[in-house]
């Protein structure tokens, strides 16, 4: 379906410094179907649960506060990358749990040569992690796992995130025409930066707001 392009909103001034590359440990690498595979262990989140992270992935909508002034979660989730998001489908509780769909729309680096405009379905979202698939007629081209596992102060979060597909015969021809039109080396680069950024600012976001929800 035809989705009209969003522009990068302004970006926004944040109390909280973004984690670098090298906070991190990183691979990108090419499977034996020649997908993709980019690999992300994040430096630890601490201060908060695995039970807080899953509960952030349900709750991303609305706003918050930040120095004064309410913000989108969202786009305070990363103040240069982040364009938009909405629960396109529910999932069975109604809400954002597995079985829902999210539009998420970014551009890696703030750069509009890396925008991204998906509907990913959402396969799993609980204390364990994040799972979620993009697909495009019928076949699956991404797949998106977050795990999160308890550590001495904190989350332990590995990322996956696969660009391509399975299919028999043709998977690595497919491949290599979506690594080309659709998601470049540069561009898998310029995710591992993002979401490195925006997985750290967790420790500032989270508790800020799941304090708030279930304060008495």
């Amino acid at each position: 379906m035809f989705r009209t392009r969003l522009p990068l909103p302004p970006q926004r001034s944040l109390p909280w410094p973004l984690k670098s590359l090298e906070s991190a440990q990183t691979s990108l690498s090419y499977d034996e179907f020649g997908r993709m595979v980019m690999r992300i262990q994040h430096d630890i989140l601490k201060g908060i649960s695995p039970e807080m992270v899953a509960w952030w992935f349900g709750n991303i909508g609305g706003d918050m506060e930040v120095n004064g002034s309410r913000l989108n979660k969202y786009l305070v989730w990363h103040p240069n990358d982040h364009i938009a998001w909405e629960l396109a489908r529910p999932g069975k509780d109604g809400g954002a749990s597995a079985g829902a769909q999210f539009r998420i729309v970014e551009a890696f680096g703030g750069n509009p040569a890396y925008y991204v405009d998906v509907i990913d379905t959402v396969t799993r979202l609980d204390a364990t992690g994040f799972t979620a698939s993009t697909y495009r007629m019928g076949v699956e081209i991404a797949h998106l796992n977050h795990d999160f596992v308890s550590a001495e102060g904190g989350v332990q979060y590995l990322s996956t995130l696969t660009i391509g597909s399975t299919m028999p015969v043709i998977a690595k021809v497919f491949n290599a025409v979506v690594h080309r039109a659709l998601f470049r080396e540069e561009m898998g680069r310029a995710w591992l930066k993002h979401n490195i950024e925006e997985v750290g600012l967790l420790e500032h976001i989270i508790p800020r707001l799941y304090v708030g929800d279930f304060a008495t």
